[in-house]
């Protein structure tokens, strides 16, 4: 299987000049744990995580270095290090140096490059364009999903795609809790819901997607403890 068969092509990507507070917010709401920063020309310029925004958190938090401390210091990494840490703006804290692959690429190969690279995701290019990304959660379904590579398995994995699209579009969905697999067309939801109408939604849902033939809903009733209860 290969980049193009796994990627997720509904990508949310920001501007340089996005502020870190709407970055922060947008990551939250969108329930997705990077943005790709595109620059003016749709080159990708670097990407902003959720390890970036903490990073410039605990940055704030540092306390000031010492004078010994100061004899080994380096002008060039104190001065990155204080923009990644002050900065206001996705420009300002993006990683730049970027793990991308092209859509051939294999899954065994971009799983190794994640494990090398220490990263959980890695971008799709096509002519230096952003087209998708596939993350440590796409190379698992694919490991752990139906073994079938033939048009009817890489048919699967798009419905899939686009039903996992569909869900983190609508407002009343939460994703975080509820996921569907396809065999041979037929989508399965599974995790948790407690709301009636939401259930009945997703069967709606998923119906408008092209290529699916049949919706099953099988959902558990959410656990005290996700609400907090004791």
């Amino acid at each position: 299987m290969k980049a193009k068969h796994l990627m997720t092509t509904d990508v949310v990507t920001v501007p340089p000049d996005t502020p870190v507070r709407a970055l922060a917010r947008l990551l939250a709401d969108r329930h997705v744990s990077a943005v790709p920063v595109l620059a003016a020309d749709g080159r990708v310029a670097g990407i902003v995580s959720e390890s970036d925004l903490l990073r410039r958190l605990a940055g704030m938090a540092e306390r000031p270095r010492g004078w010994f401390g100061g004899l080994f210091a380096s002008t060039h990494a104190d001065a990155a290090r204080f923009a990644r840490t002050h900065g206001a703006k996705a420009r300002d804290i993006m990683t730049t140096d970027l793990v991308a692959v092209t859509e051939e690429t294999l899954a065994a190969d971009i799983a190794l490059m994640m494990e090398e690279r220490h990263v959980k995701r890695v971008l799709v290019l096509r002519d230096g364009m952003l087209v998708g990304v596939v993350s440590r959660a796409d190379l698992l379904a694919a490991l752990f999903g139906p073994a079938d590579t033939t048009e009817a398995g890489i048919e699967d994995t798009q419905i899939r795609k686009a039903v996992e699209t569909a869900i983190r579009r609508e407002s009343w969905a939460r994703p975080f809790y509820i996921w569907p697999t396809v065999e041979k067309g037929a989508v399965t939801f599974h995790g948790f819901c407690d709301v009636a109408e939401v259930r009945t939604a997703l069967r709606v849902l998923a119906e408008e997607v092209p290529g699916v033939t049949d919706v099953k809903v099988e959902v558990s009733t959410m656990p005290r403890a996700i609400y907090g209860a004791e």
